[in-house]
């Protein structure tokens, strides 16, 4: 039977060129980087090595990169180390509706303490309106966070006009860079970002080590605390091996990008209009155009999206019907919701996302079998219509 992984938003696979740069670190270069010993400058150098790849790889400077655990950590940090080293100045934060829970749980729990917290809507493609951004303003913001693109239906923002606007009204500016990152080309001072998260797992690096970026100046409480490490905002001993194969990840999308990204896009419109095509009441989900290279998200009508990507399973193919993070709850989906999904759409949705190892073998593959599911799931349904 033929595998096919299109899950490429929940995690990639780690790149082997990523696993050999780790493998030293494990056991033969394996000193602590705070040490003051040459074990210690060793694998010092080797994390330095990796900041200036993350750091370059966004057009930040390496003092403004610091390692954290993943994109949840990074998020958290940025939002409640601006909340809480802020809070003299004001307490009003803008966010989106449909950002990642990353970013909205933090928002939950600030709420809970006392912060007022805006959540902007979106139209029917997700996009948040520049113009909505201004009218929330108050002159108790102090920080605005909107993700780069969206995790569920693909669609990217305008980040570079919301940032203008947080510099504009002096308000610290941060997104949630975790989909694009490693897959698109961007500056953090185009984008106007002053806190800016990302993820080496989603770009075929490890799992477990991410990034924030932070604009230097920028007022910000220390997210861990403890020792010295990260220049004092991130205290806990740093995972080499997993910093080593960000810094490696980074090197190779750094290398292949343009290549990775317009043959993933090929591919993306490929099946996107496959099924658009060849399976009747199939509505495509997010922006037609401004939308990550690798991203499909589509509903059918009459057709349970978890039994669609159960019976795509027992075929070889993994999909989701939405975040991974969000996998074990029975709610739908707050994205596909805030874009004005009816229910019976939300409930058939399927999320599709390709990578550098998708094949247009594997695309028509996908076709074939899931014209074949639907209509089996659509027999199945008691409201069947189509």
């Amino acid at each position: 039977m033929r595998k096919v992984y299109l899950d490429n938003a929940a995690t990639t696979p780690t790149d082997p060129e990523v696993v050999r740069a780790m493998l030293p670190y494990f056991s033969e270069i394996y000193g602590n980087p705070s040490s003051a010993h040459s074990w210690g400058f060793e694998a010092r150098e080797a994390v330095e090595r990796a900041r200036k790849s993350v750091a370059g790889f966004m057009g930040a400077r390496s003092n403004e990169v610091v390692f954290t655990s993943g994109g949840t950590e990074s998020d958290n940090a940025a939002i409640k180390g601006v909340a809480f080293a802020n809070r003299n100045r004001g307490d009003h934060i803008i966010t989106s509706s449909i950002e990642h829970h990353a970013v909205l749980e933090p928002c939950a729990f600030l709420e809970k303490n006392g912060f007022d917290i805006t959540y902007l809507p979106v139209d029917r493609y997700g996009l948040v309106s520049p113009d909505d951004v201004k009218k929330v303003i108050t002159k108790r913001t102090i920080l605005i966070s909107v993700m780069h693109a969206n995790n569920e239906i693909g669609t990217i923002q305008p980040i570079a006009e919301i940032g203008k606007i947080a510099k504009e009204n002096g308000i610290i500016f941060h997104t949630d860079a975790v989909q694009t990152f490693g897959h698109m080309r961007f500056d953090v001072n185009e984008l106007g970002a002053d806190l800016l998260s990302v993820s080496a797992h989603k770009l075929y690096g490890p799992k477990g080590v991410g990034a924030l970026y932070i604009r230097e100046g920028t007022k910000l409480s220390p997210f861990m605390h403890g020792g010295t490490q990260e220049r004092g905002w991130r205290a806990s001993t740093h995972n080499v091996p997993g910093i080593v194969g960000f810094g490696k990840a980074v090197e190779i999308a750094s290398e292949g990008l343009y290549q990775e990204q317009k043959e993933v896009a090929v591919l993306r419109d490929r099946l996107m209009n496959g099924i658009l095509e060849r399976i009747p009441h199939s509505v495509l989900n997010g922006h037609p155009a401004m939308r990550m290279p690798g991203n499909v998200n589509v509903s059918f009508k009459n057709a349970e999206g978890e039994l669609i990507m159960t019976y795509l399973d027992q075929e070889g193919i993994a999909c989701s019907t939405g975040s991974a993070c969000n996998a074990a709850t029975k709610g739908p989906s707050h994205v596909l919701l805030a874009i004005g999904l009816p229910h019976h759409l939300i409930t058939g949705s399927l999320r599709l996302t390709l990578g550098k190892h998708t094949t247009a073998e594997n695309i028509d593959y996908v076709l074939g079998k899931l014209e074949e599911v639907v209509k089996r799931v659509r027999e199945l349904s008691p409201f069947r219509e189509c």
